[in-house]
């Protein structure tokens, strides 16, 4: 696949940031609003499946691709079980909230959540770069087309 037409190409550069910067939104501000991890990362995977169809599949069918998505997968997974872990090691229950404020009215204290903006960054990474290994992995093993 060699890509689409200029114009095509062309709208692609112009949304490309604009959709991956609302999915950095969506992780970030997860829990504050409607999204988080998982919505996000549909967002910035989506935005990768449009540079590779707009501009082809021919740079994506190097393995260093693949390995890259497989290790943001894996950072992502391991980042989240961490965090998890963080209870435990705290001596306290599997999953708590370990950084969480515990005067949440005081002023000056935005960040009272805790470690959920850091789970749902930690859920964004993986979901991204499943969804982006999954449609690498697709593209490249089409039917008919030889390795």
């Amino acid at each position: 696949m060699s890509g689409m037409t200029l114009i095509v190409k062309r709208i692609s550069q112009l949304m490309i940031p604009s959709i991956f910067l609302l999915g950095i939104y969506v992780v970030v501000h997860g829990h504050l609003t409607p999204g988080g991890g998982f919505a996000g990362g549909v967002l910035i995977a989506g935005c990768f499946v449009l540079l590779v169809l707009a501009y082809g599949s021919d740079e994506v069918k190097s393995e260093a691709r693949k390995w890259r998505a497989s290790l943001s997968e894996s950072l992502g997974i391991f980042l989240f079980w961490f965090l998890a872990m963080l209870g435990l090691v705290q001596g306290t229950y599997f999953f708590y909230n370990v950084i969480a404020k515990v005067n949440p009215g005081q002023p000056f204290q935005l960040f009272s959540a805790g470690i959920i903006p850091l789970c749902n960054i930690a859920i964004g990474i993986e979901v991204a770069a499943a969804l982006f290994a999954i449609f690498i992995t697709l593209v490249i093993l089409r039917v008919g087309e030889k390795l």
